[in-house]
């Protein structure tokens, strides 16, 4: 169990417990420096905690789902301590077929359907599962191109409401083709939703239609990557060209020579948190970003 071991909760202060799966393993540089993605994710989110007003703490667990490179699947018992899980990013495709994909979709259907209190998170691979979980439809970009880097991103009144921005955009880096080409709908989730329900895209850009999904109480995902710092951008992306993935070295150049910006990646995770535990509550100050 990973703890923020610098902030220190009063008894009454909020504790978000989240399960982390993690599906791809980071570059070998990364990993010797910061650890697995989910001790990165759970270091970016204490960060995120602490900075939150007011402060929340954060205890977070990871497994490795990727049963053909070793990992294991959990079971739904396995969650019954958490608040909620975060899927996170992977080489993998979340329209795949691959028998660990075919576990992990089964066993987020069965936490869908018997906690109805439990909290989803996704980022990039995690977000676009969670699309097809609810019907949705996952495939590459219709113009076969990467969106890299940092990146503008369009926000919906709905994101600006769920980050408590004045402003009508954000930046965080991406790292995909792959993207959710139609929401889900309450129609197209087989009764996981409720008629009533909206699934809420708070965010685009111009490479992509759907940067978000928003279900108050219960689903936020993201395409772009909340936790990468520049060398990690950098890395991720030679990995891609190396691999072949990327073939537009001209594009892979530009996109890295922009790892260095700003972005805002604190505040997402801040947003993330109070999906657990305020969410939807009217906004009273004190906490938000105006620029």
């Amino acid at each position: 169990m990973e703890r923020d071991q610098t902030y220190k909760p009063t008894p009454t202060a909020p504790v978000v417990r989240l399960m982390v799966l993690e599906t791809d393993l980071p570059h070998p540089d990364t990993y010797s420096e910061r650890g697995s993605f989910g001790q990165i994710l759970h270091n970016h989110f204490s960060l995120a905690g602490r900075a939150h007003h007011p402060p929340l703490g954060v205890e977070t667990e990871q497994i490795f789902v990727v049963t053909e490179q070793g990992g294991r699947m959990p079971s739904a018992q396995e969650f019954d301590t958490f608040d909620g899980l975060l899927i996170t990013g992977s080489v993998y495709d979340a329209h795949g077929e691959n028998p660990w994909i075919l576990q992990l979709l089964s066993l987020l259907k069965e936490l869908w359907t018997q906690r109805p209190d439990f909290h989803f998170v996704g980022i990039c691979f995690g977000h676009q599962l969670l699309a097809r979980l609810l019907g949705g439809e996952v495939a590459p970009a219709p113009s076969r191109d990467w969106e890299l880097g940092h990146s503008r991103i369009e926000l919906t009144p709905t994101g600006q409401r769920i980050f408590r921005t004045l402003d009508d955009y954000i930046h965080l880096h991406q790292m995909h083709q792959d993207q959710v080409v139609r929401a889900p709908t309450a129609g197209s989730a087989a009764g996981l939703l409720s008629a009533d329900t909206e699934v809420l895209v708070w965010g685009r850009s111009e490479h992509t239609a759907v940067q978000g999904l928003y279900i108050p109480n219960r689903l936020f995902t993201t395409q772009a990557h909340l936790a990468f710092d520049e060398d990690m951008v950098k890395r991720q992306i030679q990995i891609r060209v190396d691999s072949g993935g990327i073939q537009d070295l001209e594009h892979a150049d530009r996109a890295a020579e922009t790892a260095y910006l700003e972005h805002d990646g604190v505040e997402v995770a801040k947003a993330v948190l109070r999906l657990f535990v305020f969410d939807d509550d009217e906004y009273t100050g004190g906490d938000r970003k105006t620029s």
